[in-house]
């Protein structure tokens, strides 16, 4: 690759690196540097660059941007940046390092062949071993592809992490760990019925951000919320990142997913950065734009402040940082035909430069009203680390949120734990106390009992305390409010009454989720009783604690195959998924209120009993072709009889028993039972679901 190439002054716009007709024009942010060096190598791990453009202040420094043309250049040309500018980190949180080479932010793919966290932390010789940037052209043939357009009610959302999914030899995957492990995989996801899947991060995040103790271990950051490159796919997950195949191996695992009907979500990390603290290292932000960038202490402007537990904390409602993001996000809507967005810790989104909530806070209210956006779903997680809990209160009408409170009632609930009535029938029908008030829907709620943070359903169900110990941080990560019950031992038995008790509590997770009003979203490896035995935090175990060993498919297949008909039972029954919330009145041409509710006694539901574990209620259908759903669920330890309507059509079928043994547990239409006589037989800890034909 000859060089030099002739350099021209270049435009501010578009940021980045641009292929255009003759040439490759490259354009920077960076409001206080002094001047500005672009590096350009002829591969990801050359040496030494082939040609160092010095740009000039005076034609190619624009306000805030420093840009340049070079003219012929071809695309799969490797950069880096070095900014000049004031080292004065404690009073005006400028950290500018010449010396130093560093990432461009808008990069639209990444190598760190080069990269040594550890080292590059040492203001040293080992500062030019940066991850670099390659200059990328498009030219993706999508063959007709678009973003799917999934009414929202319709969704059942599947997370899970693209490299844990088939990094296990169990898999049988061609290439394990990777997005096109993802498409052998297809076929499963489309048998189990999600509509969506949600990717754990997949930007380019920074492996080796864990703290010393966790490195010691040879142990790395396997979840992946360390992002450092927001335009960029994570090369771990490439076969060949090297060739720059980044954008292609994505592409052609979200072509894949949407031929067979299914979504993408992306889980995004705008909170914080790979770049941690005052000791973390310097990739790009902190080179560029440090003051800008990120939430500083106003008494020590070398100091961050932390809402995110991650060391730093993104300054999102900066008028800069939040085009940046939202350019970010409307990108892998646009160019890679992401369906939807997951913002991690998004209530620190909500954050303004000083730190305090914002009432209107520009970055989420740019997401919601982006006509690029209109389509895709946008979800919250509603809360931060340092207090900011806003389960219910995101701004405008399409904010989707995790819905924390309907996880820790639920599992409650079904633990055991008496008197919560009220609260259970409240989340089962679509949380209105945190959305109707504001013209929000039963939809903006995603319902879940376990996620990737916190206990496996298995584990849920196993264990009264986490595990945690080969994390390397004396058990002290994770979570320690669980709410979860060991069903009588802690961990691994062999008792076959407890086991038979845990499957049966798994199940009945499982039911009363499929069952609410609300967006279900299920974990990856919770249908086939996956373990972790008992760590609630496997965020630095890329090993088979964390990965899904598929021989358990076979192993719990009558698990796999409850899951399944599952989400066949709510996809045929309009009515537990509603837009609009329960109302109690009668239906246009139907004798029932859309829902009544009951305990074992007809309409007498026990709102204000103390002791009260047990509930019922009946679902009128929406539709001719769908049908009255009775419902009860039974959290006591005794066997309870529960009356049941008697309506003037139709004769009741039993659908669904936890406690019964497959596959008399869930059964489809053509093979359920009459249930004779006018009460049902409720064993404890379980669930039961009628169907009326």
């Amino acid at each position: 690759m000859p060089g030099p190439y002739p350099i021209l002054p270049g435009r501010r716009y578009p940021t980045g690196a641009t292929v255009e007709e003759s040439g490759v024009n490259f354009s920077i942010y960076s409001r206080h540097a002094t001047g500005a060096e672009l590096l350009l190598y002829e591969r990801h791990d050359s040496p030494k660059p082939f040609q160092v453009v010095k740009l000039d202040s005076r034609t190619n420094h624009t306000f805030f941007y420093w840009h340049v043309r070079l003219e012929s250049l071809p695309a799969g040309v490797h950069y880096t940046w070095r900014m000049d500018g004031p080292y004065q980190p404690e009073r005006k949180g400028l950290r500018f390092d010449p010396a130093s080479e560093l990432l461009d932010p808008w990069a639209r793919s990444v190598t760190s062949t080069l990269w040594d966290r550890a080292s590059y932390m040492l203001r040293g010789p080992a500062r030019h071993r940066s991850m670099r940037a390659r200059v990328e052209q498009d030219g993706y043939d999508w063959e007709g592809d678009e973003p799917l357009r999934v009414a929202t009610e319709q969704m059942i959302i599947y997370e899970m992490h693209v490299g844990g999914f088939t990094r296990h030899p169990s898999a049988g995957v061609q290439h394990p760990g990777a997005f096109s492990g993802v498409i052998e995989k297809i076929p499963y996801l489309q048998d189990l019925g999600v509509t969506h899947v949600e990717l754990m991060p997949v930007m380019a995040f920074d492996e080796s951000d864990v703290p010393p103790g966790v490195a010691e271990r040879g142990l790395e950051n396997f979840w992946g919320y360390s992002t450092h490159s927001f335009f960029a796919p994570h090369s771990g997950y490439c076969v060949n990142p090297e060739q720059g195949a980044q954008r292609d191996e994505f592409r052609d695992m979200v072509k894949a997913l949407h031929r067979a009907g299914i979504g993408v979500i992306l889980d995004v990390v705008f909170n914080h950065t790979a770049e941690g603290g005052d000791g973390g290292p310097t990739i790009n932000f902190k080179g560029f734009d440090n003051q800008t960038f990120y939430h500083l202490d106003p008494a020590d402007h070398s100091l961050y402040r932390d809402y995110t537990g991650c060391g730093n904390t993104v300054n999102a409602n900066h008028p800069f940082v939040s085009r940046f993001i939202l350019d970010s996000i409307e990108y892998w809507a646009k160019d890679m035909h992401v369906d939807g967005f997951r913002f991690d810790l998004a209530s620190a989104l909500a954050r303004g430069e000083d730190g305090e909530p914002m009432p209107n806070p520009p970055v989420l209210w740019g997401l919601e009203l982006s006509d690029t956006l209109a389509a895709s779903k946008i979800i919250a997680e509603a809360w931060d680390a340092a207090g900011l809990y806003q389960v219910g209160a995101f701004p405008g009408y399409r904010w989707m949120e995790w819905n924390g409170r309907y996880r820790d009632v639920i599992r409650r609930f079904v633990a055991g734990q008496p008197g919560l009535i009220p609260e259970v029938a409240t989340r089962i029908a679509g949380s209105s106390d945190f959305y109707q008030e504001n013209l929000r829907q039963p939809i903006n709620s995603v319902n879940f009992i376990t996620c990737h943070d916190g206990f496996t359903l298995y584990d849920l169900v196993s264990y009264h305390t986490k595990r945690n110990e080969a994390n390397g941080e004396a058990n002290r990560d994770g979570t320690n409010q669980n709410y979860s019950w060991n069903c009588g031992a802690e961990g691994s038995t062999e008792d076959p009454a407890i086991l038979a008790l845990r499957r049966r509590q798994a199940k009945n997770f499982m039911t009363i989720l499929m069952l609410s009003q609300g967006i279900p979203m299920l974990v990856a490896g919770d249908e086939m009783l996956r373990s972790q035995g008992g760590n609630n935090n496997t965020w630095c175990q890329n090993n088979e604690l964390g990965w899904i060993d598929w021989n358990l498919a076979e192993k719990y297949h009558d698990m796999v195959r409850f899951v399944r008909e599952l989400i066949a039972l709510r996809k045929r029954h309009q009515s537990l998924r509603r837009r609009h919330f329960l109302t109690g009145r009668k239906q246009p041409n139907c004798v029932l209120p859309d829902i009544e509710w009951h305990s074992e006694i007809l309409g007498d539901p026990q709102w204000n009993d103390p002791q009260g574990r047990e509930l019922a209620f009946t679902l009128a259908p929406r539709s001719p072709d769908d049908a009255v759903l009775h419902v009860m669920l039974n959290m006591g330890e005794q066997r309870l009889s529960f009356q049941l309507p008697q309506l003037p059509k139709g004769q009741w079928r039993r659908a669904l028993d936890t406690f019964l043994t497959a596959p008399e547990d869930i059964l489809p239409p053509a093979e359920q039972p009459l249930v004779k006589g006018r009460t049902y037989r409720l064993a404890p800890h379980s669930v039961v679901v009628l169907e009326l034909r």
